[in-house]
């Protein structure tokens, strides 16, 4: 695995963008992602079941949610490693359409840096039609990179 990107504090700006993405989510994703976490929760792919609950349909995983939407930090930073800290709060679901999917759209923004630590948070903006679906996302990154083991 490579070390990713060297930054000194100085090289970023509170605000500059640095990372982004689209991710289209479809049912197919969802059977996949409860294959490899192991929810298997109906909600996330049954019409019926979500119905039954009071949902006003299948919704995406949160943590497939959450994971996505720090993608494309891991990218810009290139090492998972040096991802210190990730927090998020679920303000809104995914509904992912039958037929149409859905689709994330994920903005990284760089919120504060600490020159003393040698780390920047990265503040992400994570959208779904429109709607911002995680709030107060926050990664925290060190700027240095990882020792190779």
């Amino acid at each position: 695995m490579t070390a990713g990107i060297t930054l000194t504090p100085d090289e970023l700006t509170a605000g500059d963008v640095v990372a982004g993405g689209h991710f289209a989510l479809s049912r197919d994703s969802l059977v996949r992602y409860a294959g490899a976490s192991g929810d298997f929760n109906a909600i996330h792919y049954r019409d019926d079941v979500a119905a039954s609950v009071g949902l006003p349909g299948v919704l995406a995983h949160g943590m497939l949610t959450m994971g996505l939407a720090v993608q494309p930090v891991v990218d810009w930073i290139g090492d998972p490693g040096r991802v210190l800290d990730y927090q998020v709060r679920f303000t809104r679901p995914v509904l992912v359409d039958p037929v149409e999917g859905a689709e994330l759209i994920v903005s990284a923004k760089v919120g504060k840096i600490d020159a003393d630590a040698g780390t920047a948070r990265i503040d992400l903006t994570v959208t779904y039609n429109g709607d911002t679906v995680l709030g107060k996302a926050q990664a925290v990154v060190s700027l240095a990179p990882s020792a190779s083991v």
